[in-house]
C-alpha cells in the first residue's frame, strides 16, 4: 500500500531554514507527481509546491517563491522541501501528497513552527 513519512520538522527563528523529507513506498514512485501542502491552525490545506514525475518541471504557491525548493531523488523514493528565510506565517504542519486515480495519498504531517 502507498505509505508516505514525512521528517524534517521542528521549530526555527524567523529567517532560519529547514529541509523535509518525505519517504515514499508502495507505488513506482518515479512515475508520479509529488507535492508539498501545509495547513496553519484555523485555515484550510494549502499547495504549497508541486514536482513532476521526472523532476523537470516544479511549480510553487506565490507565498514561498524563492525561498524554498522543492526536490526529489527517484533512487531513493524521497521527496524534499528545502525551506529558506522562513517566516512566522509558514508555520504550519507540512503533509507530503501523491495521487493516483484521483485517490488522494498523505502521509501524517510535520510540524514546522516559525518562532523567536
Amino acid at each position: 500500500q502507498v505509505r508516505l513519512v514525512e521528517s524534517g520538522g521542528g521549530k526555527v527563528q524567523p529567517g532560519g531554514s529547514l529541509r523535509l523529507s518525505c519517504a515514499a513506498s508502495g507505488f513506482t514512485f518515479s512515475s508520479y507527481a509529488m507535492r508539498w501542502y501545509r495547513q496553519a491552525p484555523g485555515k484550510e490545506r494549502e499547495l504549497v509546491a508541486s514536482i513532476a514525475s521526472t523532476g523537470g518541471s516544479t511549480n510553487y504557491a506565490d507565498s514561498v517563491k524563492g525561498r524554498f525548493t522543492i526536490s526529489r531523488d527517484n533512487a531513493k523514493n524521497t521527496v524534499y522541501l528545502q525551506m529558506n528565510s522562513l517566516k512566522p506565517e509558514d508555520t504550519a504542519v507540512y503533509y507530503c501528497n501523491t495521487m493516483d486515480l484521483r485517490v488522494n495519498y498523505w502521509g501524517q504531517g510535520t510540524q514546522v513552527t516559525v518562532s523567536s
